[in-house]
């Protein structure tokens, strides 16, 4: 609801003043940042100069104060950064809490804080724990809680800014209403190149994930365009505020593929937050696999079942399943028992190793640990008890205690083992486990496995800086992954995000996320995201058909264009250039969405001399959302003002690909057109 006049010039005063103050701050920090900059530059270069003159406990205490008084100064250099950012465009909403005691407090929010002189909160940034009242209580009662406690009182008014070129162009009072005039603004608008904060329009559901910071661990099952990585990057930033010692690199995010990490990479730094640590599980695995030149991406892991070129599903669906852990544990259980060394060894004239004494350090004195961390601690201690303390001939003693064990630490010949042992459910031949063992590039089914073995084996790989991890698309790991992932992060808390109607991974499925609470340390909270605030109804109404679905709330409130179906279109190459053309010249970006890189290629060999489109796979960098063909299973996580699906009879979704489909008709925001 627009303002009256007189409350607009009022806020048009309240606009310059701060903007006045904002321009005060910034010089002075800025002059202060450079000065103390300079200083600490002088500071360090006569540290060097006269290092010769500090004894050791000297030097010691200077050096911590020198990396104090250095942090001190990036700190200043940050805020004076997070500042500019908010230069032309100071605040987006504010709010107006009278508590108890009768109080008043006038609260504009901001991205950042910003204080007077005599260091009075002026601008509030969006974290602190009174703005939650913004995003989580309409006009009347509320409460909120801080360190100090829970407080109580009455939101008295909820308002919202539109800023443009440093000028107050619109002003609106707003309840809690999903249909508010700013949310609805945000949403009409055509889509970027990347993804966007939205501190303006966080809605009640997706703040409760936000600022959730009673639970170690979340698993966030949302529809398609209920926002979770935007909720989830959100979070990061909330949680980068509120606990202490956290910063960007203690948090890791693991990415569907190349093109989604290029997308969302302008969120956290618009929010005024460096970049987090970011993979795709795939290249995570690569950096465990050593044995192999690389690993197979996630994205042509799928591909090989939706082009049809996997020879083998049922062996692959197998490996993906949650049966083949327990396999893998009776395996690497058997073969831990049955390991010992068969005879004993003589390293020197006088240095004689009874087989009894290795195999009672084996199978006692180091049974708490994996197979072959026994082997390396045994190593140690032989070299140590013969060599008075010396560590200079493990690796002799490595060597000669592998040469004379039953057991050999050969990855690649113990994944081998497994598949031809009675523990493999799937009678396999040599020839055929050869095949996809004896390989330059592992396929990521395989990987998952060697990881695990390997895990098990020798002890995973242990991650201790990692505090949180963010995994997005949660719906395509299997549980063995989770597994995997929690033995590598055990200091860490997750926040788990997916959709179980958007799972693209064809050999493994949940009926729900939050089957994998059990996995995780301390507590786990469910939550569910219910409204979708990109595609428009009549979008929405057709992919519900798709899956069968009825439980999706549109909150678009749309131009009513409804679904355009292209069977009888003649010549295929012009009707969808006359198709793009139409689309480009309304919208900002389009897509065209086949279901495999194959058709995608074809498509593009087709219409590339007659309109300008990308086509895109999932190691494209940097391209450019205007217009682009895509496959379906690389699609994921992205969003189109405009979107054409395309399939025929050859590359047609089968019924089992419904959700493949899905998919890619949820990317559309405002129209979408079926070529079938």
């Amino acid at each position: 609801m627009a303002i009256s006049d007189t409350e607009f010039q009022k806020e048009k005063k309240i606009l310059k003043k701060v903007q006045k103050l904002l321009g005060d701050t910034l010089s002075f920090l800025g002059e202060d940042v450079f000065q103390e900059e300079d200083d600490l530059v002088e500071f360090k270069k006569m540290m060097w100069e006269n290092s010769s003159s500090f004894d050791e406990g000297e030097m010691v205490q200077v050096m911590a104060a020198t990396e104090l008084e250095a942090e001190k100064v990036l700190q200043k250099q940050r805020y004076f950064k997070k500042l500019r950012s908010i230069q032309h465009k100071p605040y987006f909403a504010s709010i107006v809490f009278k508590d108890d005691e009768g109080q008043i407090f006038n609260i504009y929010m901001s991205l950042t804080y910003l204080k007077d002189d005599q260091l009075n909160n002026i601008l509030y940034d969006w974290r602190s724990p009174i703005c939650s009242l913004f995003y989580d209580f309409e006009t009347g009662p509320c409460s909120y809680t801080a360190p100090g406690g829970t407080y109580t009182g009455e939101l008295k008014r909820k308002r919202q800014y539109k800023i443009e070129n440093d000028e107050l162009v619109g002003v609106f009072d707003n309840s809690l209403n999903i249909d508010d005039e700013v949310l609805q603004e945000v949403l009409a608008a055509e889509s970027s190149e990347k993804m966007k904060n939205v501190v303006n329009t966080i809605q009640q559901e997706q703040n409760k994930v936000i600022r959730n910071l009673e639970d170690n661990n979340l698993i966030v099952q949302g529809i398609a365009g209920s926002g979770k990585t935007t909720v989830a990057l959100h979070r990061i930033a909330f949680l980068l505020y509120r606990l202490k010692n956290l910063t960007s690199n203690n948090i890791l995010i693991f990415s569907p593929n190349h093109i989604f990490t290029e997308y969302i990479s302008d969120v956290l730094p618009s929010l005024g937050e460096a970049n987090t640590l970011q993979t795709t599980f795939g290249d995570y695995l690569e950096s465990l696999m050593t044995e192999y030149k690389g690993v197979e991406s996630f994205t042509d892991f799928v591909s090989r079942y939706y082009s049809y070129t996997e020879v083998f599903p049922e062996l692959v669906e197998y490996k993906q399943s949650d049966g083949i852990i327990d396999d893998l544990d009776a395996f690497i259980d058997d073969y831990i028992e049955r390991a010992e060394f068969v005879s004993g060894f003589q390293e020197t004239e006088k240095i004689t190793i009874e087989k009894d004494e290795i195999n009672t350090m084996l199978k006692d004195r180091y049974s708490r640990l994996p197979l072959f961390e026994r082997v390396e601690e045994m190593a140690n201690k032989l070299c140590s008890n013969h060599y008075k303390g010396s560590k200079k001939k493990v690796s002799t003693y490595l060597k000669l205690l592998y040469e004379n064990a039953n057991f050999k630490k050969n990855f690649k010949e113990i994944l081998k083992e497994f598949f031809l042992s009675e523990y493999c459910r799937i009678p396999l031949e040599e020839s055929v486990v050869n095949k996809f063992v004896n390989v330059d590039i592992l396929h990521y089914e395989d990987a998952l496995i060697l990881a695990y073995l390997k895990g098990r084996l020798e002890g995973f790989y242990y991650e201790a800086t990692i505090q949180q991890v963010v995994i997005d698309e949660a719906q395509d790991y299997n549980r063995l992954q989770y597994i995997i992932l929690t033995n590598i992060f055990q200091k860490a808390e997750y926040t788990i995000l997916g959709d179980i109607n958007q799972n693209i991974n064809p050999y493994y499925h949940y009926d729900s996320l939050e089957s994998l609470s059990d996995l995780f340390k301390g507590s786990t909270k469910y939550i569910e995201l219910l409204k979708t605030y990109r595609s428009s109804p009549e979008i929405i109404a057709y992919t519900n058909k798709i899956l069968g679905l009825h439980h999706v709330n549109a909150i678009r409130q749309d131009n009513h264009k409804p679904v355009v179906f292209r069977k009888d279109f003649g010549d295929l190459g012009d009707s969808l250039v006359h198709d793009i053309k139409t689309l480009k010249s309304q919208y900002k970006s389009l897509a065209v969405i086949t279901k495999d890189y194959q058709t995608a290629e074809e498509i593009y060999e087709l219409i590339k001399d007659k309109v300008d489109i990308s086509l895109v796979d999932a190691d494209t960098k940097g391209f450019q959302k205007d217009c682009i063909l895509i496959p379906a299973y690389v699609s994921k996580g992205l969003e189109f003002d405009s979107v054409i699906i395309y399939n025929d009879r050859t590359h047609s979704y089968k019924n089992n690909e419904r959700n493949l489909l899905y998919v890619a008709c949820t990317r559309c925001q405002h129209e979408l057109y079926i070529y079938n």
